[in-house]
């Protein structure tokens, strides 16, 4: 069994983005203590730099716990200043809780991030109009696409109508 214990000093950044705007590492250590039905990972964001697109999620709820330095959350319509010891929450649902964490500091943001963990995901993206959507299960190919959600097709668009064989 896992030590259930990790250290934040101690971390491995395991997940780097660099590309341009969205440019962050994460250490994701959730399975490395054993959890199993929560995510975790520490995130550290250069100034002027976000870790993602501004999004909502449709299954995974997130906290956010901000450790050092200062920032800005876009959270739905509104803009909130974001400082050391601030909490947050990004229910589930849509355009209205899409949220964003923005280092507009001068030091690095460090925040650590807590979520449910679902094998199954929808994320909206009101910036670009694109809907993703992610699923992993056991023995099969992980699933990720994205989306023009204005490429809206019929239910039953590209499918026969008549039964095999007539």
């Amino acid at each position: 069994m896992s030590k259930p214990i990790a250290n934040l000093d101690e971390l491995t950044f395991d997940d780097i983005e660099d590309n341009g705007y969205y440019t962050s590492r994460r250490a994701c250590f959730s399975a490395s203590i054993g959890a199993r039905a929560l995510g975790y990972n520490l995130t550290e964001l250069p100034p002027g730099k976000a870790q993602c697109p501004f999004h909502s999620h449709r299954a995974e709820e997130e906290m956010f716990l901000i450790l050092d330095g200062e920032g800005e959350l876009r959270f739905g319509a509104e803009r909130y200043p974001l400082r050391r010891h601030d909490v947050i929450a990004c229910p589930t649902g849509g355009a209205e809780v899409a949220h964003q964490i923005i280092n507009t500091g001068t030091t690095t943001l460090r925040y650590l991030s807590v979520s449910n963990l679902a094998n199954v995901e929808i994320c909206e993206y009101p910036d670009s109009a694109k809907i993703g959507v992610f699923a992993e299960t056991p023995g099969a190919a992980r699933l990720r696409g994205l989306h023009r959600s204005a490429a809206s097709v019929d239910y039953y668009d590209g499918e026969t109508t008549q039964r095999s064989g007539e």
